[in-house]
């Protein structure tokens, strides 16, 4: 039987990348668990400064951190999760939950190579860096209820979480995984589009940017359907109406819809690859 997180915990990372920082600092500004209760590991000093510099204890193996600690996230690369995980798992405990971000690394290779059964897999994005991830969450055979609330409240710390079924995993890699980039080209194009209107670059590059914060904002606090907000900034005859019919002259919902698509499918070749 699982033994319950306690508020007394202690957190490791096994991969001391900028996701694991993001993750960490977060955690700790949120006042959900002081950075001086974090664990990591790392060869290179500039990751382990970054660390040691808000209060993660930082040691000289991974093996230690998994020792010290009662929830292991693991944040390497997915190439390697096989090799870190078999030199790790001696030391696995079934009291200890194991939370894994590793792209396209599923569950059922994650308990192959380890033996453990308490298992959470999480696929969050890069916007955790500004505590504004989307992440979402699938457990493990041996998970409880309160894993789940645990790791909902240490996500929700950099953004916001949801929990679902391993198998729309890759869906969510396409969409919110991956949906970051798309984003950016959004913005670039829309300033160089005001670039070519005539805008400063620098002005340009700044509306965009807030424009599609404003915009998402207005879409999550309004609750309105997206189609719905459109039609709302639409005038007969307008401006918008203008730029939204060059939109749709070319493609752009089924080009969006499409590259969600593609790296959706990318994602389900990939950890098909991996096991």
């Amino acid at each position: 039987m699982a033994v319950p997180i306690t508020e007394a915990y202690t957190l490791g990372f096994i991969g001391a990348g900028k996701m694991a920082e993001a993750i960490a600092r977060g955690v700790d500004k949120s006042g959900i668990l002081p950075a001086s209760r974090m664990r990591t590991a790392h060869r290179t000093l500039a990751r382990r400064q970054a660390f040691s510099s808000f209060g993660v204890h930082v040691y000289e193996s991974n093996i230690k951190v998994v020792e010290e600690s009662e929830v292991i996230i693991l944040s390497v690369k997915p190439q390697v999760v096989k090799e870190v995980l078999s030199e790790l798992k001696p030391f696995l405990s079934k009291e200890k939950l194991l939370v894994s971000i590793a792209a396209g690394i599923r569950l059922n290779d994650l308990q192959e190579w380890t033996g453990h059964g308490r298992l959470i897999r999480v696929m969050t994005n890069t916007p955790s860096l500004v505590g504004m991830a989307a992440s979402v969450i699938c457990l493990g055979e041996l998970a409880t209820t309160e894993d789940e609330k645990f790791v909902s409240n240490l996500f929700g710390a950099v953004g916001k979480a949801w929990t679902a079924k391993e198998k729309l995993l890759d869906a969510v890699t396409g969409l919110s995984g991956s949906g970051p980039a798309y984003v950016y080209l959004a913005i670039e194009a829309m300033a160089d589009g005001g670039v070519a209107a005539g805008l400063p670059r620098d002005l340009a590059l700044c509306l965009a940017s807030q424009t599609v914060l404003g915009a998402a904002a207005m879409t999550i606090e309004s609750g309105k359907h997206p189609g719905q907000l459109k039609d709302e900034v639409t005038s007969p005859a307008g401006t918008t109406i203008a730029g939204i019919h060059v939109l749709e002259k070319n493609g752009f919902r089924g080009t969006i819809m499409g590259a969600v698509m593609a790296a959706s499918k990318r994602s389900e070749e990939l950890s098909k690859h991996v096991s």
